[in-house]
């Protein structure tokens, strides 16, 4: 029998976290001053597009649970 919709969730779910988060750690190398040279606001461009899409994708997840506006 296969794995069922939660199994499967939790599988791939788990793995692209881990991917997301690795990627992260990984950007974190490009702050070594001593390497890179960057402004403060291309730092709060990258930032800002990163928070842009956690907010995008979390409502994805939550668009089912909020209230509806009523009079």
């Amino acid at each position: 029998m296969g794995e069922t919709k939660s199994e499967r969730f939790k599988r791939l779910a788990a793995k692209r976290t881990n991917e997301i988060l690795e990627k992260i750690r990984i950007i974190g190398n490009c702050s070594n001053k001593s390497s890179y040279e960057y402004t403060e606001e291309e730092v709060n461009k990258i930032f800002s597009e990163i928070d842009k899409q956690l907010k995008l994708t979390k409502a994805k997840f939550l668009a089912g649970k909020r209230e509806r506006f009523r009079l």
